[in-house]
């Protein structure tokens, strides 16, 4: 089956990782609309602008399902895309349930971008877990830009994550939740300033599996799948390019378990 992964960016690199380990046997593509990241920082309408685009472009290579692996565009747009298009739309959410479910009745921080803070899927899924008075949220805007140029460890970035949750009283929170798939390069860093105790979740293995039941995949183990790479509908064909690609996946391999 052809499977298509869609970002703003490299993000999505992240649900793909996943789904290469689980679904080897698959042909996938991702598109990252490198033309256009980030997301987090443009209006609704230019975002649903660019993934009607990417998504008109998407449909035409014949893929049988496509994966919004970007919690921004699923938060504008998957719900305009799944009236558009018949094919099986699979959008991102953060893994708030989750982490409501294993720790119940301790806070959870959901970190992702400000467009995602803002809007109203976030907010519904609050309400329907009612989790008002246990999901606090907080923008990291710039940790977008930081995994972009693969500027990962840097003193910059954990300057920038230390100040950005320094004012929280950790002993109450359980679980930092990201709700936003570039920040899963920055796992080692985030569990270097946090307190032991405090769970760092992502919402990839969820939207994978709920792939897998869309479609009735088979989870398999075995060689990496196939991949082509686009950038905003550019095939991605240079050797340095591709190289840039693979040292993102190396490093999500870096992440995979913390």
């Amino acid at each position: 089956m052809k499977i298509a992964f869609f970002d703003s960016g490299i993000g999505g690199l992240s649900v793909l990782h996943h789904a290469m380990k689980i679904l080897p046997q698959e042909e996938f593509i991702f598109f990252a609309d490198e033309d256009n990241v980030p997301y987090g920082t443009k209006t609704r309408q230019e975002v649903l602008s660019f993934v009607d685009a990417a998504f008109e472009f998407l449909v035409a290579q014949n893929v049988s399902a496509i994966v919004v692996a970007c919690n921004t565009a699923t938060s504008v747009a998957v719900r305009k895309m799944r009236e558009k298009y018949s094919l099986p739309i699979i959008g991102m959410e953060p893994a708030l349930k989750v982490a409501l479910d294993t720790f119940p009745n301790r806070k959870v921080l959901v970190a992702a971008t400000a467009i995602t803070i803002t809007g109203k899927k976030i907010r519904r899924l609050i309400e329907r877990l009612h989790a008002e008075n246990f999901a606090e949220l907080k923008a990291l805007p710039m940790l977008v830009e930081f995994a972009e140029r693969q500027e990962f460890t840097s003193a910059a970035v954990e300057n920038y994550l230390r100040g950005e949750l320094n004012g929280y009283d950790w002993e109450k929170f359980s679980s930092l939740v990201l709700g936003c798939t570039h920040f899963n390069y920055f796992k080692d860093t985030f569990r270097k300033i946090l307190p032991a105790h405090v769970k760092i979740l992502d919402g990839n293995a969820g939207t994978i599996n709920e792939l897998i039941r869309r479609t009735n995949l088979q989870p398999l183990t075995g060689n990496r799948g196939s991949v082509k790479f686009f950038y905003s509908q550019r095939l991605v064909t240079d050797a340095a390019e591709l190289e840039r690609l693979e040292k993102f996946l190396r490093r999500l391999d870096e992440m995979y378990t913390i």
